[in-house]
């Protein structure tokens, strides 16, 4: 590390900092460097920072104190990032990069959008795909498809995170997982709105790049997967979109998104999260001609790193923070909407019988 490269502070030091960010930012020496580490279990803060040389804390404001950190990812459980967002930007850093979701609700993005804009640190939400090289070069070159696609598919099959994550991290003690009752309305609405905002989130962004007036929005069904999963199937204006995730016991994952219309369509295949396998392949259909594009070298953990460093640089223009603010409109609307349907299909037919 050197004064060249710039300072990363980590709040929370579970899973996803281990087995994803760590790795990242090891390929990224020449530009970032992990300056100081923080979780609530000190044992945890402590091995972590020692595979990277960086300091350690069990205290947010402690990191946040540290001058040699310019750029804080906030990777702590979703309840506390609006309030460790809102304190990296008042602590005077130069950007901040928060896992999704950045806020639970309407009021805490509004407030962080009010922060960002009166401290003028810039804020990145980590949907990774959205800075995804495959994804990027078809955006460049889809032409009219926003306009005419009809359909937009986006399906997640994946095993569950314990799986990756057991390969990958070390000290991570793992809570029995326990049994719900998915026929109780009230439960099968709750993992409906979780499924929503803990793992389709990750590419609403990209349904919304197809759907950015979605105030015209109808569940036409949802219900919840076995053994875990979702499967919604929405009208949104004149188009047609299902979002579909499942964790299975088998080891073929897929991570698809599609958009298609009557004579051009567009499929991308990314890699699970946890596999650090290059970027996204991107097909676009026009009749019977197909465009290829990638993989390429990087992925999009890569692809958003390099730009918030840009950013914190000077030498990339920051997200309008308004983008990210719809984009969690759109995913809060989904999850309420698809858990409300799951709540009153339930109920009426505990209803009826």
């Amino acid at each position: 590390m050197t004064e060249s490269t710039l300072g990363v502070g980590i709040l929370g030091a579970g899973p996803v900092t281990q087995a994803i960010h760590i790795p990242t930012l090891a390929r990224l020496r020449d530009v970032l460097h992990i300056a100081h580490i923080m979780d609530v279990d000190a044992n945890i803060a402590q091995s972590v920072a020692g595979r990277v040389g960086a300091d350690w804390t069990t205290d947010v404001d402690e990191l946040l104190a540290d001058d040699r950190v310019q750029i804080v990812v906030v990777c702590s459980p979703h309840q506390f990032h609006a309030a460790q967002v809102i304190a990296a930007c008042r602590a005077g850093k130069k950007a901040v990069l928060c896992e999704k979701p950045f806020a639970m609700n309407q009021s805490e993005a509004e407030e962080i959008a009010k922060v960002s804009i009166e401290t003028g640190v810039p804020i990145i939400v980590g949907a990774m795909h959205t800075f995804d090289p495959g994804w990027l070069a078809a955006k460049d070159n889809w032409g009219d498809l926003v306009d005419i696609a009809h359909t937009i598919r986006y399906s997640i099959v994946l095993p569950p995170n314990s799986r990756f994550e057991d390969f990958a991290t070390e000290i991570i003690t793992r809570p029995v997982a326990q049994q719900r009752d998915r026929t109780d309305p009230e439960v099968a609405a709750g993992m409906m709105r979780g499924g929503i905002m803990g793992l389709a989130i990750h590419d609403l962004p990209l349904v919304r790049s197809f759907c950015p007036d979605f105030t015209d929005m109808e569940v036409l069904s949802a219900q919840v997967l076995s053994p875990s999963g979702y499967l919604v199937n929405l009208r949104i204006g004149d188009q047609n979109v299902q979002v579909r995730g499942v964790n299975t016991n088998s080891w073929r994952p897929e991570w698809i998104f599609e958009a298609i219309g009557d004579q051009v369509s567009l499929r991308i295949d990314f890699s699970p999260s946890y596999v650090q396998a290059g970027s996204a392949t991107a097909v676009l259909r026009r009749g019977n001609r197909s465009e290829v594009y990638g993989p390429y070298s990087y992925n999009g953990y890569e692809g958003e790193w390099r730009y918030l460093a840009a950013v914190a640089r000077g030498t990339a223009d920051p997200l309008d923070v308004t983008i990210l603010i719809d984009d969690l409109t759109f995913a809060v609307e989904v999850a309420d909407r698809a858990s409300e349907f799951v709540r009153n299909a339930m109920t009426a037919v505990g209803a009826a019988a």
